[in-house]
């Protein structure tokens, strides 16, 4: 994707669509595009190869895992226009209030979703699998809030499947990336503990939780979460009947990434987005030379 330059002409008249909604104009895009580049690090520091999930997801999939019972309030529901509709719009009429049919699937609200369930009934191995992948996620919120809170976003998340130490391990050279990029970038972050459980609130597991937390996130100076570390335990493995090998039922864990935040910490950081892109192609020739003699160590 092309990167504005001196000689770009400008983009005006971009207006936020509705709330929750908004327009990227190039050199905001290329501040996206190029912070998902830097951490998609990640992806290639942990040999992940890049995939691309599934659009939307069933809802019956997701009730199994218990998605429902934790976040009723945020999915977005895809549905389609009745057939007594059709000619109506077809006449040109607005859709106003026109009923609308189910199709018992939703728009995915984080990334690794849509990869987990495409993994039921799979076996990943003795080694695990790791996966990468972006996608648009769409949640419904109370309030939104510029680029901090949004009702479409990008997520980037890389996603782990195996072992318990397996995962374990994901999660720690996880957040050192996670930390040694904010590094480069100029970004101050706080780790902390989140109450964000991939099962039942009331159940054994959320108890457990309290004792042993599965989810931190990191959080730029003004409190904006922009990136976390998902430990899963076994769950959807138990859930989904994926096996890691003669392990059983497989661990699972994952390192997420909000675009959009990290573009509103840069901007808070950095002052406007020109300044904000020049940063992150600074860090990004130095990631790539602290790869290189990496791999020339090693």
């Amino acid at each position: 994707m092309s990167t504005p330059s001196a000689t770009t002409p400008p983009v005006t008249g971009l207006k936020s669509p509705g709330p929750g909604l908004i327009t990227l104009d190039p050199v905001h895009t290329a501040l996206l595009d190029a912070l998902d580049a830097l951490l998609g690090g990640l992806a290639a520091r942990l040999a992940a190869p890049e995939v691309t999930g599934p659009p939307l997801l069933a809802a019956d999939g997701l009730a199994r895992l218990d998605y429902f019972r934790n976040f009723p309030h945020l999915g977005v529901a895809a549905g389609r226009f009745a057939p007594d509709a059709h000619d109506l719009l077809a006449a040109g009429q607005a859709p106003g209030d026109r009923t609308l049919e189910p199709t018992g699937y939703l728009l995915p609200s984080a990334t690794c979703y849509g990869l987990l369930l495409s993994l039921e009934g799979s076996d990943v191995g003795e080694d695990g699998l790791r996966l990468s992948a972006a996608g648009r996620c769409f949640r419904n919120e109370t309030h939104y809030d510029g680029l901090r809170r949004l009702w479409g976003f990008h997520m980037r998340e890389v996603v782990y499947l195996g072992t318990k130490e397996g995962a374990l391990e994901h999660l720690e050279r996880g957040g050192v990336f996670i930390q040694e990029t904010a590094a480069l970038l100029g970004l101050d972050l706080t780790r902390a503990t989140a109450d964000d459980p991939f099962y039942d609130k009331g159940g054994s597991r959320a108890r457990l939780m309290a004792l042993d937390p599965v989810k931190h996130e990191y959080s730029a100076p003004d409190g904006t979460a922009i990136a976390s570390v998902n430990r899963h335990r076994n769950f959807f493995g138990e859930r989904l009947d994926i096996r890691a090998g003669s392990h059983g039922p497989a661990y699972s864990a994952c390192v997420a990434f909000g675009l959009e935040r990290w573009i509103h910490a840069m901007l808070q950081s950095h002052g406007g987005p020109e300044e904000a892109l020049d940063r992150v192609r600074a860090a990004t020739a130095t990631a790539a030379d602290i790869t290189a003699a990496d791999v020339t160590s090693g």
